[in-house]
């Protein structure tokens, strides 16, 4: 069963577990898309900390906890991946 935060609309929340659908993403926080995003365009941990004025340790958990959600092995592949949604 899936508990969904008041940022995440119901329609997101997959049908079974470890299941997407191709066309929306997986459950990732706010924040995660925002890092995702700026991933996906090619920037370094560092340069993502200075753009949302986090830290590198931060940028890091958060890259980390998005390569688990989306079953992924590297940046490059979270770039591969937003593009198909």
């Amino acid at each position: 069963e899936y508990a969904l935060s008041a940022e995440e609309p119901a329609k997101n929340a997959p049908s079974a577990p470890g299941q997407h659908s191709t066309h929306e993403p997986p459950a990732l926080t706010r924040r995660e898309r925002e890092v995702a995003s700026l991933v996906a365009q090619g920037l370094t941990n560092r340069q993502i900390a200075s753009e949302l004025v986090l830290s590198k340790h931060t940028v890091h958990h958060h890259v980390t906890n998005i390569l688990k959600k989306l079953n992924l092995r590297s940046r490059e592949q979270v770039a591969s991946r937003l593009s198909d949604w």
